[in-house]
């Protein structure tokens, strides 16, 4: 993969045009977040890590920064998550949004309560909201607990998640431990009253020296209410879907011109291949799905680590077949067998051999004429977006909720879906072609 950088993007005269600065915890999150800024008419353009300080400025109207800091060490997700906050802010962003997973999973301890901190301080700031929420994608919270369909968060696959387990749906409860500051709630009643009766809400909490307002949401119309009462705050928190009204709000205040048809890609070239690593219940069903109509390749973590080279074993099954279509190459599993993987290896080392194998896969089949790929996992698009050196996407139309297709602004160019692992239909992945086409 060549290094040299090939921005399609248009670079900005001058000062930045950066409306909206947005850090997002992991890759998958950010092409979500993407994707509702686009659908609103936002130009968005997905930058890979922090970029460098000399990287030019982009004609964009929103910039979102990807960092891969939802489960590693705390203090570096708040070193890396001020150090994207510093860049955004150098080009001119006016407002700044926190991004993180409608399951407001992370790690016990943190990082969404020590990132959002770290970020209030930076901006010297005392108060913001948080919301999780994305009704769109079953993810709902009332009176402070969080839903999954209709199941309590605790009760959902997400109990038993094997990365990020939740046992809490009390929003207030889970913020409580990462944060030695006060939270309190927004709730149902007053944000169905609309706009004003949040702000005036938010307000009281403030004076009342809160740090954190939990909002709750049902529907996608409590989040646009939520939005327009933020509209002057300076840092927001929250899902994909609590952006959706910041978009309106500049251009309510003449900032922000109509919809530009940014959404749209040129043609996608060579084969079709999609690389799974999330155990999520959602990509589980969609793997099954794909298996009953494309071939499919299961990368065993029982035999990593050894001397076999399972990454070239796959690339030697796949290769063959790219010219008859789509291709499935996976790793994903229920959480028993994801379990004896752990026992054999230890967590951590089980992790790095999976997503190890998966991103050299994934740089293999590049090589090997791969032009359209889909990667399901929030760590396994951190490290297929490493393994093939790419620094920016430009993101494009919806495949479902939450997840766009984008176009990487490097060479060679290559159509990218990157999927939250519990994001997506039972379909998505044989759908998601036939709409590229």
């Amino acid at each position: 993969m060549a290094k040299t950088r090939r921005v399609k993007a248009t670079k900005a005269k001058g000062k930045s045009k950066i409306l909206l600065g947005a850090i997002a915890d992991d890759i998958a999150g950010a092409t979500d977040l993407c994707d509702v800024l686009v659908g609103q008419g936002m130009r968005t353009v997905l930058e890979i890590g922090v970029p460098r300080n000399d990287e030019p400025a982009l004609d964009a109207d929103a910039v979102v920064i990807a960092l891969s800091t939802r489960t590693g060490p705390a203090k570096a997700a708040v070193r890396q998550s001020l150090a994207a906050l510093r860049w955004l802010q150098a080009r001119g962003a006016k407002q700044i949004f926190f991004k993180y997973r409608p399951t407001f999973d992370s790690t016990n301890r943190g990082n969404i309560g020590p990132v959002a901190d770290a970020l209030l301080d930076a901006m010297d700031e005392d108060f913001t909201v948080i919301c999780p929420a994305f009704p769109t994608a079953g993810r709902t919270l009332f009176q402070g607990h969080l839903f999954v369909d209709n199941l309590l968060l605790s009760e959902s696959f997400m109990r038993t998640h094997p990365a990020t387990p939740m046992k809490q749906s009390n929003l207030i409860k889970v913020l409580g431990r990462q944060t030695r500051h006060k939270v309190d709630l927004v709730p149902h009643a007053v944000v169905t009253a609309g706009p004003d009766a949040i702000a005036n809400r938010l307000k009281r909490l403030r004076k009342a020296g809160k740090r954190f307002a939990i909002v709750d949401a049902v529907t996608d119309r409590n989040l646009v209410d939520t939005g327009i009462a933020c509209r002057d705050m300076k840092l927001v928190t929250g899902s994909s879907g609590a952006a959706l009204a910041l978009p309106k709000n500049f251009r309510r205040a003449g900032l922000l011109g109509p919809d530009s048809g940014a959404d749209i890609l040129p043609p996608p070239k060579g084969f079709a291949a999609v690389v799974a690593g999330s155990c999520s219940e959602a990509t589980l069903v969609q793997i099954e799905h794909m298996k009953k109509h494309h071939p499919a390749f299961f990368i065993d973590g029982m035999k990593l680590g050894g001397k076999r080279d399972i990454a070239k074993e796959a690339l030697e099954w796949a290769k063959p077949k790219l010219a008859d279509g789509p291709v499935l190459i996976y790793s994903s599993a229920d959480a028993d067998k994801v379990k004896k993987v752990q026992r054999k290896h230890g967590v951590q080392k089980a992790g790095d051999l999976i997503e190890g194998c998966l991103a050299k896969t994934s740089r293999g089949l590049v090589k090997a004429g791969v032009g359209q790929m889909i990667v399901a996992g929030g760590l396994t698009s951190a490290k297929t977006i490493a393994a093939l050196k790419i620094h920016a996407l430009r993101i494009g139309h919806q495949i479902d909720p939450g997840v766009p297709w984008t176009l990487t602004l490097d060479e060679p160019p290559i159509h990218l879906a990157l999927k939250a692992g519990n994001f997506g239909d039972e379909d998505f992945f044989t759908r998601a072609f036939d709409a590229l086409k």
